[in-house]
């Protein structure tokens, strides 16, 4: 499993507060709570409350490098805030570039920008067309981004597909998750076992009134269709023992009576930030 924290995003108030402040500290603190929440990431999004993104993601990535050595995954739509914020990495360990869409001509540039930088990629079936409309169009723009992979050469554990989730709750949408969680099938089907399936989970329940119950129970039917990764909230200890039991019951975690205590202390004692203490034994 690969969780990537998502509470430094400028979408939050209290981010984007820190961010036009430039406060250090807080989003410090974020980073550091997500990382013993056991994150393996932890996503950097500035959101659109800046004039200057790019400057802003620079400051932000900098900002959590001094707090935590934890992989980051620069996050933004837009292309020129993307490498103002690999410019600023320095963790040998890579990042994550989040995201392209799957357009051949997006792919033509940041698959070799992933290269070049020692990245992961998140590449959405998406198209210039939008949303796809079924499982069968995200399953084939999902063969598009594989093979343009292959043909540049990047690795295959190098490559996250996100089947792309709707609210539940939009009007004629409803059977979209029973979509995304067919193509999730599909798509592990097509180039099992190396590459990764991401989403980024809190859309599914942008605007209803049970989130934290939706976005549990849909992660859990995720893993079964083959999800390895997700943009989650680490912070949310239900949901993260959801995930953890999942991968027990389709035998990608070793069961023990303390399983999740287990699984925790492995992610968040995976790293350290300059400040913290040892993790403690898992014995």
């Amino acid at each position: 499993m690969i969780p990537i924290g998502e509470r430094i995003n400028g979408s939050f108030a209290d981010v984007r507060a820190a961010i036009l402040a430039k406060d250090k500290r807080h989003v410090q603190d974020l980073a550091l709570m997500q990382q013993k929440a056991g994150a393996a990431y932890l996503d950097c999004h500035v959101g659109a409350a800046v004039v200057d993104e790019a400057g802003a993601m620079r400051w932000l990535v900098e900002a959590v490098q001094e707090a935590t050595d934890t992989p980051l995954s620069i996050d933004s739509r837009k292309l020129e805030v993307i490498k103002a914020g690999l410019q600023a990495v320095r963790n040998p360990n890579g990042s994550v570039i989040n995201s392209c869409t799957g357009d051949e001509a997006q792919l033509d540039i940041y698959i070799p920008l992933a290269l070049e930088n020692n990245a992961s990629l998140v590449a959405r079936t998406l198209t210039r067309d939008g949303v796809p409309r079924n499982a069968d169009e995200r399953v084939s723009i999902a063969a598009t981004i594989v093979t343009k992979a292959m043909e540049y050469g990047l690795p295959a554990e190098r490559l996250f597909v996100d089947p792309v989730l709707m609210p539940v709750n939009l009007y004629g949408v409803q059977e979209q998750p029973r979509y995304a969680l067919s193509a999730l099938h599909q798509i592990r089907a097509l180039a099992h076992p190396d590459i990764h399936m991401i989403c980024g989970l809190s859309n599914i329940s942008q605007g209803t009134r049970e989130r934290p119950l939706m976005n549990r129970t849909f992660l859990a039917m995720a893993v079964e269709a083959g999800l390895d990764a997700a943009i989650v909230d680490v912070l949310d200890a239900e949901l993260m023992d959801a995930w953890i039991t999942a991968e027990v019951l389709m035998n990608r975690q070793v069961y023990s009576d303390s399983y999740l205590r287990a699984v925790r202390l492995a992610g968040s004692g995976a790293r350290s930030g300059p400040e913290n203490d040892e993790p403690e034994s898992a014995t």
